[in-house]
């Protein structure tokens, strides 16, 4: 297969799957919140999967072949993605209190469903999004561009969804299209997705714990009046930071793995 022909197919399935978001959104919105995030994450996801089934058939792989296929081990491997997660947001929240001129204060006595509600709906949308974007065309881009023009290619084109589903360009490409390399380097090093699944889902379902999703979570942030624009780009500052230490980590980790392959 050509380079041509393989963009083409990656092109060709994003916008499939942009579509299937675009369907699927406006459907939704009858829905409380955190119900209709779980109702999306689970409709585009499935068909994404679809998609994916179909692309690798085109194309006479397996799922296995763009991580896809859950194995015995994928359980394992999502538990560790939630803990390693759980970690990097820690650090970020603590670098923020350290650095940002911010703290947080307990906000809210949630139940445990809608803590349960919550846990699925971000581990239903992170599925979607792995599946979108660090499965299929992350795999494929790696095999015929290389590690990092696969990667800046899959970051910018999810920096651009968020982007077109109103977050500001800075938030876009300074916090998803960052994050996205993160996932992906889990992915690629990995061989999987059920680590970059459980990573995501737990940065959301952080964020959501600290008030950050525009909802009323466990936390909420207070930041003094005089701070706020230098809390916001320390915020934006320690993320990155974070972030992108945590993607050198993962590559560190790929070439661990294809030294002892």
């Amino acid at each position: 297969m050509t380079r041509r022909l393989q963009i083409a197919r990656v092109v060709l399935f994003l916008f499939a799957c942009a579509a299937v978001l675009a369907f699927a959104a406006p459907l939704v919105r009858k829905f409380p919140a955190r119900q209709a995030e779980l109702i999306l994450g689970g409709v585009t996801g499935l068909a994404t999967f679809a998609l994916t089934a179909l692309f690798v058939r085109w194309e006479r792989l397996h799922l296995a072949d763009v991580g896809a296929m859950p194995n015995e081990g994928s359980i394992a491997r999502l538990a560790l993605g939630f803990l390693i997660g759980f970690v990097i947001i820690s650090v970020w929240a603590a670098l923020s209190v350290a650095f940002g001129h911010a703290h947080w204060v307990r906000a809210n006595d949630v139940d445990s469903g809608s803590i349960a509600l919550t846990v699925l709906a971000y581990l239903s949308l992170a599925c979607r999004e792995e599946l979108a974007f660090r499965g299929y065309p992350l795999r494929r881009l790696h095999q015929r561009f290389g590690l990092w023009t696969a990667q800046f290619i899959v970051a910018f084109v999810f920096a651009l969804e968020h982007k077109l589903s109103g977050e500001t360009w800075v938030d876009a490409f300074l916090g998803a299209g960052v994050g996205s390399l993160v996932f992906g380097m889990a992915a690629i090093a990995t061989q999987g997705l059920a680590v970059p699944i459980g990573l995501h889902a737990a940065w959301n379902l952080g964020h959501w714990a600290l008030g950050l999703k525009g909802t009323p979570g466990l936390w909420r942030s207070v930041i003094d009046e005089r701070h706020q624009q230098s809390a916001a780009r320390t915020a934006i500052f320690l993320y990155d930071i974070v972030m992108l230490s945590a993607a050198f980590a993962f590559w560190l980790w790929h070439r661990r793995s294809r030294r002892t392959a």
